[in-house]
């Protein structure tokens, strides 16, 4: 059985994801901590990535 890929999430849907503002993901994104890829101007997120990077603890490290 062949399972369909992930889709990517864009900034304004990972925020609502997390329950967070798009300016707080921003300002992950410059700190380099959440997980996510640049496609030409946007920024995209793998939901599994972004869930195993909160379950690792690292996403309430952040300053």
């Amino acid at each position: 059985m062949i399972s369909e890929p992930e889709k990517w999430s864009n900034l304004e849907e990972i925020a609502e994801h997390l329950g967070v503002s798009k300016d707080t993901v921003r300002n992950w994104i410059k700190k380099g901590a959440i997980p996510y890829r640049k496609v030409g101007k946007q920024y995209k997120f793998k939901i599994s990535e972004v869930d195993a990077w909160v379950n690792s603890g690292k996403s309430a490290e952040i300053e």
